[in-house]
């Protein structure tokens, strides 16, 4: 992956070759001259430490009316308690930035001004990191390519009539084009790792709890993870310890100690038990990426590892569970969207009902709605039982398949998306297609499992990346860190 990687920034910093600074202006000057033909970026930041007041669809070469008055690291001066000291990332639009705009991809939030950071903000801030812009998504994080965005698609680097995956699509395509070192997205049911596995890059997803979603706009509560984009695993790890660790503002995070990811990378690891499903390998899976996920399977063999065969029972039912139990999450969340207190109000309306009912049917688009739709009826008297409730059964049925797979297996593989990054405009009219493209990312986050997207090369056919999922038990980052990492030396 070429570009700049946090090892090599800091080696460049503690030489003097240059300063924080002209890292940042190079960066800007390179997405101003990218993101037009990528749509990766929704806002950038002008000022040094990024947080200039500028409109969300403001983006660089756009002449900023606020200077930044603040002088920006001088060279050579390294701060040794701050771990990503100058290190320029993207947020994807759904992450609060306080007094930036925050759409999360969504017409009804077109104006709405962050007031105050999410816990994953302070924690970067505080490790020094610098922000360069927020990236585009899906709307409010429902789609799997980024053509969901009310401000257009984002195509993918690595052939421009593609879509980069999604919903952090922006996210995925500003690392892949190097317009950014490290990004955040969130993944509800595949969003950090397809985009990943679709654009050639790491994507992360953190075991449910381990990461704060606090200031991250919610889609689905019990599913949802703030996870990192990067080029390489040791990026991954090194951003992931960073954000990750208990938080008074969300409950549901858990208190155990962050371990030291990236100092265990490297450590010998041999004769772990890999397991691989057979369910992931019948109709529907492309040759092209079975081809590349085999591959990578020999290559941990030839590593010393054990391969086993596994099942996963349940695991054609995750795909119709989750589009029950999210629908209904969403449906409750997006409530919040009403017109009254931010966001879009209509102009329209002669009372409150149409309040309501145009400043939702004006500000959401199509994939919302339907969702919104969805969950609304599974929740309905007469239906909870016969949807919600079921739904809510398999997925614990899902949870155990996970369980007993890992009283056998250490960790289990195989692929992120059945097939490559397809053209954008070849699904949009077949919902139902598009939710295919998550059938091996959901069961993870119907379980709350850390799961890690690999890049593996390209498809034999299309020419474009295939990503290698490695899938760990709970709270086990560490492992999937380490079985990412050594396979990556030895694609």
């Amino acid at each position: 992956m070429k570009g700049h990687t946090i090892e090599s920034l800091r080696n460049g910093y503690a030489k003097g070759e240059y300063s924080p600074q002209e890292i940042f202006d190079s960066y800007i000057k390179k997405i101003k001259k990218e993101n037009p033909k990528l749509n990766a970026y929704l806002s950038v930041f002008t000022s040094a430490v990024g947080m200039a007041s500028e409109g969300p669809r403001r983006v660089a070469g756009e002449e900023s009316e606020q200077k930044s008055q603040q002088t920006f690291y001088a060279r050579p001066m390294m701060p040794s308690d701050k771990a990503l000291f100058g290190i320029p990332c993207a947020i994807k639009d759904n992450i609060l930035i306080e007094d930036t705009v925050t759409t999360a991809g969504s017409k009804i939030l077109e104006n709405y001004r962050a007031a105050y950071d999410a816990t994953v903000i302070k924690k970067l801030k505080s490790a020094g990191a610098t922000f360069l812009g927020k990236t585009n998504c899906d709307e409010f994080a429902m789609g799997t390519s980024t053509e969901n965005s009310a401000f257009g698609p984002t195509r993918n680097p690595h052939n421009l009539e593609r879509v980069p995956g999604g919903s952090s699509g922006g996210s995925a395509a500003a690392i892949a084009a190097d317009l950014a070192v490290f990004a955040l997205g969130s993944d509800t049911g595949g969003s950090v790792r397809q985009p990943a596995a679709m654009c050639g890059i790491v994507g992360i997803k953190p075991t449910y709890g381990r990461v704060s979603r606090h200031g991250l706009i919610a889609m689905a509560s019990s599913f949802d993870q703030i996870g990192v984009l990067a080029k390489n695993v040791s990026d991954s790890a090194q951003v992931l310890e960073i954000i990750s660790g208990h938080d008074l503002f969300d409950s549901t995070t858990v208190d155990l100690d962050v371990p030291n990811w990236s100092q265990n990378l490297d450590r010998d690891m041999k004769g772990l038990r890999i397991g691989v499903p057979k369910e992931f390998f019948r109709e529907g899976l492309s040759f092209e990426v079975e081809e590349k996920i085999r591959h990578c399977i020999s290559k941990l063999e030839k590593m010393g590892h054990k391969i086993k065969e596994v099942s996963l029972p349940n695991f054609d039912y995750a795909l119709a569970a989750y589009y029950i139990l999210v629908p209904s999450e969403v449906s409750s969340n997006l409530a919040r969207f009403d017109g009254i207190r931010y966001g879009h109000s209509t102009t329209k309306a002669m009372d409150l009902a149409e309040t309501y009912f145009f400043s939702r049917a004006e500000g959401f688009g199509p994939e919302s709605k339907r969702r919104i739709m969805l969950g609304t009826y599974a929740l309905s008297a007469g239906y909870y039982d016969a949807y919600y409730l079921k739904a809510q059964k398999v997925r614990a049925l899902i949870r155990k398949d996970f369980d007993d797979a890992f009283v056998e297996v250490d960790v289990i593989v195989g692929p992120t998306a059945p097939s490559t990054a397809f053209k954008i405009g070849e699904k949009s009219d077949d919902p139902l297609a598009l939710y295919l493209e998550d059938i091996y990312t959901v069961p993870i986050n119907l379980a709350g499992l850390p799961a890690l997207s690999l890049p593996c090369g390209l498809g034999s056919k299309s020419n474009m990346p295939v990503g290698f999922h490695i899938i760990g038990k709970a709270f086990d980052e560490e492992t999937i860190l380490r079985v990412g990492h050594q396979l990556e030396q030895n694609i």
